[in-house]
């Protein structure tokens, strides 16, 4: 293994731990696609949740402007799947802290808890386990940047870009392995249902 993990040691982690499986899967909102990928089956196990939160921190301290100021920078995630990621990043950083948004109901926007407010100039590195849609990073770091912090970078194990993936304009991003699943819009336009694979429906 790497001090970096390369793209073919992150997909080994993934397909041994169960976290991607190949085949025909409907998502909740009807996308189907020929890969099913839940990161969080592979940081389960502590040594694949340090090796990958270790090496996307290694690809954050390349960066000279993100290593002059890791103590002062704040590691923050949307809830709930990126806080593992978050902490060992965090850690292998050494950086100032951890924090994340979440919401009360689904329909309800991200917030921070009570009393947790984000410093005006803070210095943030948005990180999570993937980046599909990016709908819950650009809604995090638009809720940091209306409090005054400061977002200077995107950290995530997998990049899987979806059709209509958010555009974060110049904002640097890290990445382990980039996954390029194939997508139908629904099953009238699937191939795999027009040939019969058996469906899998999966959430998210």
């Amino acid at each position: 293994m790497h001090l970096l993990p390369t793209q073919e040691d992150v997909v080994g982690v993934l397909r041994e731990t169960g976290a991607l499986r190949e085949g025909h899967f409907e998502d909740p909102k009807g996308l189907h696609s020929n890969e099913y990928l839940q990161v969080p089956l592979a940081l389960r196990h502590y040594q694949y949740q340090r090796l990958l939160s270790v090496g996307l921190a290694r690809l954050l301290r390349a960066n000279p402007e993100i290593r002059a100021i890791t103590q002062d920078l704040s590691i923050v995630t949307p809830i709930t799947g990126g806080l593992p990621v978050a902490f060992g990043v965090c850690e292998a950083l050494r950086a100032k802290q951890v924090y994340w948004a979440e919401r009360d109901n689904a329909k309800d926007p991200l917030h921070f808890r009570q009393f947790l407010d984000p410093q005006p100039g803070e210095p943030v590195v948005l990180v999570d386990d993937i980046l599909r849609t990016g709908s819950k990073l650009s809604e995090l770091r638009k809720l940091l940047e209306s409090r005054g912090a400061m977002v200077v970078g995107l950290a995530v194990v997998i990049y899987q870009p979806h059709p209509g993936c958010a555009d974060f304009g110049n904002l640097p991003l890290y990445y382990l392995a980039k996954l390029d699943a194939s997508y139908a819009v629904d099953s009238d336009h699937c191939e795999w249902c027009k040939n019969g694979a058996p469906l899998v429906k999966v959430w998210i």
